[in-house]
Order: structure tokens, then C-alpha cells, then sequence
């Protein structure tokens, strides 16, 4: 190893940071040449990677070999699609609140409702982030995602069912003081796909051949999310349609409860799920070593939590209130079919930029394409601010000029905050870390929802677009100098040099994994991926312990 290779053993605290100028042009000016997979062409093994005990016996009537290679997708699939409900849930509250808006009048348009309907599923998300992630690493990824699922149906159907005292056709009574406590627990079980769910996709997608492992956890966490808004912003419509305007109250709720249906299908295919080797051989068995923890992982779970927290603090503010910015900027006579045909195709845009950001994350690497498609968004974001005024007298252009500012958000945080995430800590802590980052980013929807009403009353409807391209160029800065390596084995990696650092520090290496008493040594095998990686297939950590 050089001085810098070594660095998580001999300066764990400072790895992640250049302490000279010839450290920082070796692991910052030069990094790209691992992680663009352009220039990697004939050194990435394009085979594909054995099958671990992650797989679900999906087809179990097919030929052996054939059920084997599809069961790797099936992984991904299962543990990544819950996120479908956040973005469904999260957006169907846009029309949710057009409609009370229109029920309720100034009853709900003047009132603390607004905010706290919208708004209160964030807070039950941090929540859920990291009580679950406590337990999606201290007991199993697959008891947290049954427990999460189940909490998601029960409570999307009371949500869709909210009722208070007083509550009427024209009076909402308690029905928002309802709606909040219930859409506050769903918020918890919304949590819990984050971090269990999708560091259980990342360790699947990891078994997939080097090249296709970003693309694919990508499709099924925030491509899915994405495709969440979009169901999320047409459903309504279509019950509009069917409803009528004059019945508004059973379009809301069959919007909300029809959000119980996927995670429905979801649990049974989850109940076949099992825990993949090396989670199960590196897990710690008596408690998690916090300290060890912070000491090794605070600097990169920092600067991601802080691209994560201005992500959200955007996206899901605009994607919050996209109906009511929408109605700012229709006529005031316009119908709400208008609104929220308009509001359907706002949310189209984030599909384009979501797939393809996949793509170029294989190709040029999730940290570049983090960085370059900030600041392209930002320069569509000022542009969009500055000529709002003429924009607004012509909708198809204002709408057209937000989905890409939108679009560009997918393409590159919206598609890399979690990716990144996801690799940057190692199997036994990431459903831990991962909770913490995406939890921070929470907190910044949260803000977000909260602050944008305001903001849009003070300063009008250009403030939050100058507000969010200047926060895309400090996401840039960060992620472009202060994210380390994210080539396609760092995972791999990062799961041997956590190892390495933990026995170096002298941890009690017997409480991880499988410890089998009898024996002086327990060795845990980490079980990678390609045959041609440049990290070998197996890596046979000898983990010597005191024998009981």
C-alpha cells in the first residue's frame, strides 16, 4: 500500500481528507480515470457475478439456471420498489391539498393546515430512518421491510379514511388534526424502505456484472420514487374525471387509498426474500461499535447528508406545492382539470432525466455526474427565475423551462444522492448510515415544504428558483472535491477496508458475523462479484478471536 492507500488504518479520522497537495491531486484531480467506465473498457469483466442467498425463488417452476439469473433482478425489484409510496404519497398530496383548497376555502388555505399536511410525513420519515436503520443492521433487512410494508398499508388506508369531530361536506372539523397523526406514522413506515430497503437493493445490485450495478439500483429507488410522482399526480386526475368537480371529497380519498395497493403486492413477494451472505458474516452481533463508527465514516456521511438536504429542500418542496404553483400561474378562471392536467405533466419530466441519469451513472460515474448536472440545472434554474415575468403568459413554456430545471435535479442528485450513499459505507453499517444521510435529507423537505409558501408570499414565485440554483452550485462544490472514489468496486472496497481498520483499532472481531466457538478462528468471506475485479473474488478475512 502507498501512504495514501493505508490511510483508513495509519489516519482513519483524515482519510477522506487531502492533507497536501500531492494527496489531493492523487485521490482528486486523477480519480476520474477509475471511475468513468469509458476509459475502462477491456479492464471491467463484463460477466456476470454469482448468485447469493439475496436471490428470491421467483420462478420456481423454471429450469435452475434460468430462475438463478433472473432471481438478481428479483432482488433488486423486491427491496427497492417500496419507494414507489413515497412518491406516490408524497405528490397525491399536491391535488390532495388542490381539493381542500376548493372544499375548504380559506378554512384550509389560511390555516396552519396547510403546511402541517403536506409537511408532517417528513418528520415521521426521519423518524422511521433511523429506528429502522438501527434495525436493518442490528437484527435483518428482511424484518424491517415486512414491518415497514405493513405499517405503510395500515396507515395509507386511515389516512384515505381520515375522519374528525365536526367533520361535514363544507366543515373539516378535526379532519386535519387527523390526517396529520395518521399521515405522521405513515411517514415512519415511508422511513423505513430508506434504510432498509434500499441498502438491501445496493448489496443486490452489487452482485450484478460491473458496469450495470448503479443503472440498476437507480431504476428502483428514485427512478421508482419518480414514477411514484407521476401515478401520484394522474390518479387524481383520472378520479377527477370520473368524479366530477362537484364531488371532490371521494377523488382525495381514493387518491390517498389507493396508495395501499403496491405495498400490498409488495409484502408477499418480500416474504421470500433472504438476507445476502455478507450481510449475514460481517453483521455485528453484540451492538455496533459507534465510535469506530463515526470516527471512520463522519466526514463522507457529512458531505453527503449536506447534498442530500439541499436536494430535497428543493425537489420535494416544488413537487409539494407544484399544483398551487401551477394555479399562480394559470388564469384565475382556469378549471382544475386544468390544474392538475398541468400538474401530470410537470411531473413527466422527472421520468427522462431519472432513467438516463442511471445510464451516464455507469458511464461517467455517480460523483461527475452529481457535479456536472448541478451546475447545468442551476443555469436553467437563474434562467427560469430571470424570465418568469413573460414565462407566466405562456404556460406551455413556463411548464416546458420547470421540467427541465426538474428533470436535471433527477438526472443528477435525485439519481446519485442515494447511490452514493449507498456505497460509501461499508454492508455491516449501512443500513445505519444510509438512514442518517437520507434522514438529513428529510429534514431538508421538510424545511422545504414549510418554507416555499412563505417564501412565494414574500418574494413572489421567481425567489425559491434563485434560491435553489445557488444551493446547486454549493452541491457541486461538494460533491466534485469532498466524495471519495466511487468506481464500480467500492463497494468491495470499502467492505474490506472497514474490516481492516476495525482489527487494526484492535476491535473484538468475534462479534461479528457467524462465531462458531469451537474453533480459535471464524473466518468471514466476502463474497464479490466479477471475476476479473481487480479486488479478488474472495476475500478470506482470518478474524482471530479468544476462545470462550
Amino acid at each position: 500500500m502507498t501512504g495514501y492507500e493505508d490511510k483508513h488504518i495509519t489516519k482513519p479520522v483524515w482519510r477522506d481528507v487531502p492533507t497536501s497537495f500531492a494527496e489531493f491531486k492523487h485521490t482528486i484531480a486523477s480519480r476520474h480515470q477509475k471511475e468513468c467506465l469509458i476509459t475502462q473498457r477491456g479492464k471491467v469483466s463484463a460477466e456476470p457475478s454469482e448468485i447469493s442467498n439475496s436471490s428470491i425463488d421467483a420462478h420456481p417452476d423454471s429450469e435452475e439456471e434460468e430462475r438463478q439469473g433472473l432471481a438478481k433482478y428479483w432482488a433488486i425489484i423486491t427491496t427497492g420498489a417500496g419507494l414507489f409510496s413515497d412518491g406516490y404519497i408524497n405528490n397525491s398530496i399536491s391535488s390532495v391539498s388542490t381539493c381542500f383548497s376548493k372544499i375548504y376555502g380559506k378554512k384550509y388555505t389560511e390555516s396552519h393546515a396547510i403546511q402541517n399536511v403536506s409537511s408532517i410525513v417528513f418528520v415521521g420519515t426521519v423518524v422511521g430512518q433511523l429506528v429502522f436503520g438501527y434495525l436493518s443492521d442490528h437484527y435483518s433487512r428482511k424484518f424491517s421491510m415486512l414491518f415497514g410494508t405493513s405499517m405503510l398499508i395500515v396507515f395509507t388506508i386511515l389516512c384515505s379514511g381520515a375522519w374528525g369531530k365536526g367533520t361535514s361536506g363544507t366543515e373539516p372539523g378535526g379532519l386535519f388534526a387527523a390526517l396529520t397523526a395518521w399521515r405522521f406514522f405513515l411517514g415512519i413506515a415511508i422511513g423505513s424502505e430508506y434504510s432498509s430497503g434500499s441498502p438491501a437493493a445496493a448489496e443486490a445490485s452489487n452482485l450484478l456484472p460491473a458496469g450495470k450495478r448503479n443503472r440498476w439500483f437507480i431504476w428502483f429507488t428514485n427512478f421508482t420514487i419518480d414514477s411514484g410522482f407521476v401515478v401520484g399526480a394522474f390518479v387524481p386526475l383520472v378520479l377527477l374525471w370520473i368524479c366530477k368537480e362537484d364531488h371532490l371529497t371521494p377523488v382525495w380519498r381514493i387518491s390517498i387509498g389507493l396508495g395501499a395497493i403496491p405495498p400490498i403486492s409488495l409484502f408477499f413477494l418480500r416474504l421470500k426474500f433472504k438476507e445476502s451472505k455478507n450481510f449475514e458474516k460481517t453483521k455485528f452481533t453484540k451492538g455496533l461499535p459507534y465510535w469506530r463508527i463515526i470516527k471512520f465514516y463522519w466526514f463522507r456521511t457529512a458531505m453527503i447528508s449536506i447534498i442530500w438536504f439541499l436536494y430535497d429542500f428543493s425537489s420535494y418542496a416544488f413537487g409539494t406545492y407544484s399544483s398551487i404553483i401551477i394555479g399562480l400561474v394559470l388564469p384565475e378562471d382556469a378549471s382544475i382539470y386544468q390544474n392538475f392536467g398541468w400538474n401530470v405533466v410537470f411531473n413527466l419530466f422527472y421520468i427522462p432525466g431519472s432513467f438516463l441519469g442511471a445510464y451516464s451513472a455507469d458511464y461517467f460515474g455517480p460523483r461527475l455526474t452529481l457535479a456536472v448536472g448541478l451546475v447545468i440545472q442551476s443555469a436553467i434554474g437563474y434562467g427560469l427565475a430571470g424570465g418568469l415575468d413573460h414565462l407566466k403568459q405562456h404556460i406551455g413554456g413556463f411548464v416546458v423551462m420547470y421540467g427541465i430545471f426538474m428533470t436535471l435535479g433527477e438526472f443528477s442528485a435525485g439519481d446519485n444522492a442515494g447511490c452514493i450513499a449507498s456505497k460509501i459505507s461499508a454492508t455491516p453499517v449501512r443500513g445505519t448510515l444510509y438512514g442518517i444521510a437520507a434522514m438529513i435529507g428529510k429534514v431538508g423537505a421538510f424545511v422545504g415544504s414549510y418554507v416555499f409558501p412563505s417564501i412565494i408570499r414574500k418574494y413572489g414565485l421567481s425567489a425559491p428558483y434563485y434560491v435553489s440554483s445557488s444551493l446547486c452550485i454549493f452541491s457541486a462544490f461538494i460533491s466534485y472535491f469532498f466524495l471519495p472514489d466511487l468506481d464500480q468496486e467500492a463497494m468491495n472496497r470499502e467492505d474490506e477496508r472497514f474490516l481492516e481498520y476495525l482489527r487494526s483499532s484492535g476491535y473484538d472481531m468475534s462479534q461479528m458475523g457467524i462465531y462458531n466457538g469451537d474453533e480459535e478462528t471464524t473466518k468471514v468471506e466476502m463474497v464479490n462479484d466479477s471475476e476479473d475485479s481487480d479486488i479478488n473474488n474472495k476475500i478470506d478475512h482470518t478474524l482471530t478471536v479468544e476462545e470462550r
